[in-house]
Parts: C-alpha cells; sequence; structure tokens
C-alpha cells in the first residue's frame, strides 16, 4: 500500500504538476484512508472493494466532518484508485461509481472596504518587518492571489513599470495580474528597506529565510484581530472579499476568472451569489415599496 501510494503522489506532483499543497492534502487523506483499512484486517488495495469504500464514508460522517472535507477525501481515493486501475496495479477499479457527497452552499466571508482599510492600516512604523507585513496585506487584497502563490513570489516576478505580477498558481500555471499603486508603493518601500535585498524570494522572516503559508495566516490573524474583526479572518477572506468588491463595481464574471486563476467558471459563480443578496439588501432597504 506504501509503495502505490508513494507512486501516486509522485505521478501527480511530477507529471500533473499539482502543488505542493495540493500533494500534502491527497498524501493525508489517503493516508489516514489506508491507516483504516489496515486497522480494519484489509491488507491488500486489491481487496478493497465498493462495500469497504462505502463503510469508511459512514465512518467519515461518524467523525462529524464537514461535507466538504468529505467531499475532498472521496476525490482523493477516486483519483487513486483510477490511477491503481490504469496502471494495472489493481485489477478493478471499486471507486469508479462512488459519488461525492453534494455539499452544503456554504457562501465565503468578505469583508466592507472600511474593514479591509482597518486591517491595512494595522503595521506601523518604518521597520522592514512593518513594511513587510503592510505589503502583504496591502497585495493580498489588490491581486486577490492565494497564499501559497504569494509566498513564491520572487523579485523577477514583480513588473514596475507595468503595474503587473506574475503569479504561478496551481498546477504551475502562469498568470499575469494587475496591482494597484499603494500596493505597488508599500511593496517598493518594502523592497527598498529590506535587509536581504540579493535574496530573490520576496517575502523573508527575519532568519533569512521564505515566510510559509501558516506565517502569513498568523500575520492576518494578529492585524485582524487588533482591529477587532476576530480570529476568522485569513488570507483567503482577502481573496473573496478582491472578488466581491469586483463584481460588486461592474466587473464581469470572466474577467474576475481570470483574475482568480479559476479553471472553471462555476467556481468564480459562488460570488454572484454574495453581490445577488447585498442588491436585494439594497433594494429592500431603499426602495419606498420594497415591502
Amino acid at each position: 500500500m506504501k509503495e502505490s501510494l508513494r507512486l501516486f503522489l509522485d505521478y501527480i506532483e511530477h507529471q500533473r504538476n499539482y502543488s505542493p499543497n495540493t500533494v500534502d492534502a491527497y498524501r493525508r487523506d489517503l493516508f489516514f484512508f489506508i491507516s483504516h483499512l489496515k486497522a480494519k484486517g484489509t491488507a491488500s488495495l486489491n481487496r478493497v472493494d465498493y462495500r469497504i469504500l462505502v463503510e469508511f464514508l459512514s465512518v467519515l460522517r461518524e467523525k462529524g466532518l464537514a461535507d466538504s472535507s468529505v467531499a475532498r477525501k472521496v476525490a482523493s481515493i477516486k483519483a487513486f484508485f483510477k490511477f491503481l486501475s490504469v496502471r494495472k496495479i489493481t485489477g478493478s477499479n471499486p471507486a469508479l461509481i462512488l459519488s461525492t457527497p453534494k455539499k452544503g452552499e456554504k457562501l465565503p466571508r468578505f469583508l466592507s472596504l472600511e474593514e479591509v482599510t482597518r486591517i491595512i492600516s494595522g503595521p506601523s512604523g518604518k521597520k522592514w518587518q512593518a513594511l513587510r507585513d503592510r505589503a502583504i496585506l496591502e497585495m493580498l487584497y489588490s491581486t486577490g492571489i492565494r497564499v501559497g502563490e504569494l509566498t513564491s513570489l520572487e523579485r523577477k516576478d514583480i513588473n514596475i513599470i507595468e503595474e503587473m505580477i506574475r503569479v504561478t498558481g496551481k498546477g504551475r500555471k502562469e498568470r499575469i495580474v494587475p496591482i494597484g499603486r499603494p500596493a505597488l508603493a508599500c511593496l517598493m518601500e518594502y523592497m527598498e528597506k529590506r535587509p536581504y535585498a540579493r535574496e530573490e524570494i520576496l517575502f523573508l522572516n527575519k532568519h533569512r529565510k521564505p515566510l510559509t503559508a501558516r506565517s502569513v495566516e498568523r500575520l492576518v490573524e494578529k492585524y485582524a484581530m487588533a482591529a477587532g474583526l476576530g480570529r476568522s479572518i485569513t488570507p483567503h477572506t482577502f481573496r473573496h472579499t478582491f472578488a466581491t468588491h469586483l463584481l460588486e463595481r461592474g466587473a464581469d464574471l470572466r474577467t474576475v476568472q481570470e483574475l482568480l486563476g479559476h479553471e472553471q467558471i462555476t467556481t468564480t459563480q459562488v460570488y454572484t451569489h454574495l453581490t445577488v443578496d447585498r442588491l436585494k439588501e439594497f433594494y429592500s432597504k431603499a426602495h419606498p415599496r420594497a415591502r
């Protein structure tokens, strides 16, 4: 089982070019699944059938996992067994008819412009760490990039003249994203003051190491707490806010899809629900005969 898992992870990382975060998610999901099989006495992947898979899903639900978490694990199992079947490592694919549970429609949280401003204005002073933090917060809101995309940015990815950045997204696909002038100004000030000017990676910690995604999450949480917005604000909240604010101000869905780096427009369409809800809210408050 371990060798089969190793082959699969090697395949999605080096042949399918999945991001490190995605590979890690598959690794965790499938390690959990294989541990369950061993605990139940299933010694070989060839002995896994549809009944065993359904039983595993029941175990997940008994643990109280969210629909989204169950759906992700099902997707990992289906991809794993498809790989094993195509490579003739297993005789059949027991996950072929396994259905992915429907996710409850959970609309992403986003911030108001006033809330964004409060968070971004949190870092103060002219020390390079404060300038770095301000640049990170400005960039998250200005570009809508993922936290993993932000931490992998290098100096050569910043085009100051064109006011654009080159982003390497999921599947190592590159896209070009505009960056607003306030964010660019903060970024340039940070780049001038940071002590490790020759390092290619843009955002570094005090030990001259690249910031991790978790470091950025803690940074956002710190300034959100200081702004009185609680612990639930994450870098992804800025991404949701970026998309929602663009749509509210007239951007078309295809443009937002391209800026976010979504392969499918259905992924972007969740934000239309947010803007429609806001329109209804404004209408009910402002129209004299709305109710």
